[in-house]
């Protein structure tokens, strides 16, 4: 997939993702997914909404994620 997008839980991550962690790799995956490193301005709101949801669900994903049998417990 995408190189630039590193793993975000433990124990590759040693700290808890930050948000920036998380809507860098949602850049990521949406940059490498659309084809466009910087969307012109025309497609710049679906790109940024796109941005939006997939922080929201990565962040959902990794809050959700039981590491060595514990919850991650991230603050949404």
């Amino acid at each position: 997939m995408c190189r630039s997008i590193k793993t975000l839980r433990p124990p590759a991550l040693p700290e808890e993702a930050t948000d920036e962690d998380i809507r860098a790799a949602a850049l990521q995956y949406v940059r490498k997914v659309s084809g466009f490193r910087a969307p012109a301005a025309h497609n710049q709101e679906v790109f940024d909404r796109a941005v939006d949801v997939i922080a929201e669900a990565t962040a959902d994903l990794l809050a959700g994620l039981e590491i060595r049998g514990q919850a991650a417990r991230r603050a949404s």
